[in-house]
């Protein structure tokens, strides 16, 4: 215990720690605690309102029949209506059923929705007759390419079935169809459980027998081998369906589905992440985790806990989410990683479903800490509150702007998770253990437990720190609230009935116990205080916090090109001095830069029509005299690259290739000095699109300075335009090469790479427009 708080108060004081949650709490059958279920939670007006009714809206508005469409052609029926645009006409086709129905099934859940009840009851309806039509339990939507032809993805399951396995960033050339099963089983799940559709069940188990009857007869290894593919959560949905039927057949293809390459390392406290596709692994871990609560084998707890803390103490961003260009990154250099692409939402989603999950083992408020800076910084952010539509990547480079998706024409992963994201905002503010129920989260809101109390939370919170408790309706006998107080929350204090009130302290919580009486009042006080954090792998580069919330240089509007140099500012010893807070205008700062511009600093999360600064680097006067030349040609050099790009092919990874209709007759994806790459055998071609704006263009390509001895021939367009041969050799650099290309009006030009001689290998790809 006295370690906890001395690690807690040196989090509310040092600043010094982006992200905080426990590391390695010991789970207690003491110490278990259970989210009180959203249907006894109502939210008030509040921005978590106002997401939740953005994101009913856009759930109301989709059609299940238009997201069933593969479905329907998939079991030989005629599709009733058509299919959606963007990833739902692609070959994952069916993932954002699953996410819908495990989103309509929250919202149910939490407020008994009659209108999204009929139409989750109409969607089960039609996958039951679909599931029927198939005779086998098959149901999906996914398609896979056979002789040129999309047929449905149910041809791949029986090759697997049969030992037939085929693994590249793709599963017998099919884009990731466990993950997308496993969504439909997911949804199926929620709708079961959260919704109470009964439905759902059999649906449920048609799916589970059939994809446990393809991977039953086969061996571990094959198993394995197919785990090396994204799959989602499939361990977990298994492992939840044991706790559900009871069914022993459950728990052990759940326990098949443990990926070795991954785990392992985990449980030996190793963090191999680095260079992995980051939302591939968490939903491995959630998996784990429940897999330990239905299985009880206490490695997987450890692993659980130990993948959390390394990602949030070592791989993340201010805004608690992590990742550039969906990849984790070596640990503690983000500071070579504040792009356009960093923060995939999905990864957020999903950490915080673990966070929960580990919570409930351990209710220790430091993970509670994690979760509001998540929820509050990142899912905010990530949805607009008017259209309902999301973002995929929440971007840390200065001046960059948020990509929304569109209504009908996207339904990325992040759309998916953003529906089931935005639909969940009550169902964590308030858990239970015993008789004591905890406050985790500060969102107003009503707490109505039937044979319980009846808790009245009002606050502005986050805007201010004050917020007010008041037991409308008393628990019997004696019993305890528990009240998360933030490790960053110095001088927090409160007031019972009136009057100040020295409740304890423990475990981050404030813990009064006693017989309650009806319009017992607590108010408590959170100073929202300015902190700096620095940049892993940058320390001299901060983001600064106002009590939760992180702020940010509010820069143009995101129609506006933004071609100046991010802000840096100057400061002495504290790098908190170089804001100066704005009177009566609570979580507004403003700042000079180095160059004289004044900048309004404000809260990050509401910028969602804005191109914002996160981070900023800072000087002493002596450093900025001397590093002032360096800085401020780095800058413009930057922005030039940023104003000329056209687009950027980041080869080696799975959703660049397939966006840039990537294809090759040999050679493999690698990775190198933290970088992802393609060889390209001797004799071998690889082909790929990039994209073009009218005009003549450059075609830049990056390999590694040591590399000697090749020939790479670079035709565009069918048009030869360099042969790349490299004798001298540049050690431990990266080499950069630019070749023009001559003008078009074309919006795409295909590049054709063949190896003349050696092994060529190459790690980058940009075209930008000529100077």
């Amino acid at each position: 215990m006295h370690l906890l708080l001395s690690r807690r108060h040196m989090l509310a004081t040092a600043s010094i720690l982006p992200l905080m949650p426990a590391l390695a709490h010991a789970a207690r059958a003491t110490d278990t605690a259970r989210p009180i279920p959203a249907r006894y939670v109502t939210l008030k007006p509040s921005p978590f309102a106002d997401a939740m009714a953005a994101n009913r809206r856009y759930l109301l508005s989709l059609n299940p029949e238009r997201l069933l469409h593969n479905f329907y052609l998939a079991a030989g029926l005629a599709a009733p209506a058509p299919i959606y645009g963007g990833w739902e006409s692609e070959s994952i086709a069916g993932h954002s059923m699953g996410h819908w129905m495990s989103a309509v099934s929250l919202m149910i859940a939490n407020g008994g929705d009659a209108e999204l009840g009929v139409a989750l009851d109409r969607a089960l309806t039609s996958m039951q007759r679909i599931q029927q039509a198939g005779g086998d339990g098959y149901l999906g939507g996914m398609t896979v390419m056979r002789d040129g032809k999309s047929v449905p993805g149910k041809i791949v399951f029986e090759e697997l079935r049969r030992g037939d396995i085929r693994t590249t960033w793709e599963l017998n050339g099919a884009w990731v169809p466990i993950y997308a099963l496993h969504k439909i089983m997911a949804g199926l799940a929620d709708a079961h459980a959260l919704a109470g559709r009964k439905a759902a069940m059999p649906i449920l188990l048609g799916i589970a027998t059939y994809f446990a009857g393809v991977i039953e007869p086969l061996s571990d290894a094959q198993v394995q081998q197919i785990l090396s593919v994204e799959h989602g959560g499939i361990l977990e949905t298994y492992a939840g369906l044991y706790a559900t039927t009871g069914d022993p057949r459950w728990l052990k293809v759940a326990r098949r589905l443990r990926h070795h390459a991954v785990v392992d390392p985990l449980v030996r406290g190793e963090d191999r992440l680095a260079g992995l596709h980051a939302n591939t692994q968490i939903p491995k871990i959630i998996g784990l985790a429940r897999l330990y609560e239905v299985g009880g084998e206490g490695q997987d707890a450890s692993a659980a806990r130990f993948f959390h803390a390394a990602v949030t103490r070592h791989h993340s961003y201010a805004v608690g989410g992590n990742s550039e260009r969906e990849h984790f990154g070596q640990p503690d250099r983000q500071g070579e990683q504040l792009t356009t692409a960093t923060c995939e939402a999905c990864n957020s989603y999903n950490m915080l479903k673990l966070t929960r999950h580990l919570y409930g083992w351990s209710p220790h408020g430091d993970w509670f800490d994690y979760y509001e800076r998540t929820q509050l910084n990142h899912m905010l952010a990530h949805q607009r509150p008017d259209t309902g539509q999301f973002v995929y990547f929440m971007p840390m480079e200065a001046g960059a702007k948020r990509d929304y998706s569109t209504a009908e024409n996207s339904f990325w992963c992040c759309v998916g998770s953003g529906m089931e994201s935005h639909a969940k905002h009550a169902d964590s503010i308030y858990w239970q253990s015993g008789t004591t129920v905890f406050v985790n989260l500060f969102i107003p809101s009503t707490l109505n437990l039937p044979d319980g109390p009846r808790i009245e939370m009002d606050t502005r919170y986050p805007q201010d720190g004050q917020v007010t408790l008041t037991l409308a309706r008393p628990a019997r006998g004696t019993s305890t609230l528990a009240i998360r107080r933030p490790g960053w929350a110095s001088g927090a204090s409160l007031m019972l009935n009136g009057a100040p009130f020295a409740a304890p302290v423990e475990d981050g919580y404030w813990r009064i116990a006693r017989k309650w009486q009806a319009g017992d009042r607590i108010a408590l006080t959170i100073p929202m205080t300015l902190r700096a954090e620095p940049l892993a792998g940058a320390p001299d580069t901060f983001a600064y916090m106002s009590g939760p919330l992180v702020l940010a240089a509010d820069l143009a509007p995101a129609d506006q090109r933004f071609d100046g140099p991010a802000p840096a500012l100057l400061v002495q010893a504290e790098p908190r001095a170089a804001l100066v807070a704005l009177a009566d205008r609570p979580h507004h700062y403003r700042a000079t830069d180095v160059l004289g511009q004044s900048h309004d600093i404000v809260p990050f999360f509401p910028l969602y029509d804005r191109r914002a600064a996160v981070y900023f680097r800072t000087f002493t006067p002596a450093q900025w005299q001397s590093g002032r030349s360096a800085y401020m040609a780095a800058e413009a050099a930057r922005a030039d690259l940023a104003r000329r790009t056209i687009d950027i092919f980041h080869i080696g990874e799975m959703q660049p290739e397939r966006d840039h209709g990537f294809a090759s007759t040999g050679g493999q994806s690698g990775e190198f000095y933290g970088k992802k790459n393609r060889s390209l055998p001797e004799g071998a071609e690889m082909r790929f699109t990039i994209a073009r704006r009218p005009g003549p263009a450059t075609l830049q390509i990056t390999y590694w300075g040591n590399d000697t001895g090749r020939e790479l021939r670079i035709a565009v367009d069918g048009k030869v335009i360099a042969v790349e041969r490299r004798e001298r050799r540049v050690e431990n650099e990266w080499l950069v090469v630019d070749y023009p290309l001559p003008p078009t009006t074309a919006r795409q030009s295909t590049v054709t790479l063949t190896a003349l001689k050696g092994k060529s290998a190459i790690y980058g790809v940009r075209s930008l427009e000529a100077r």
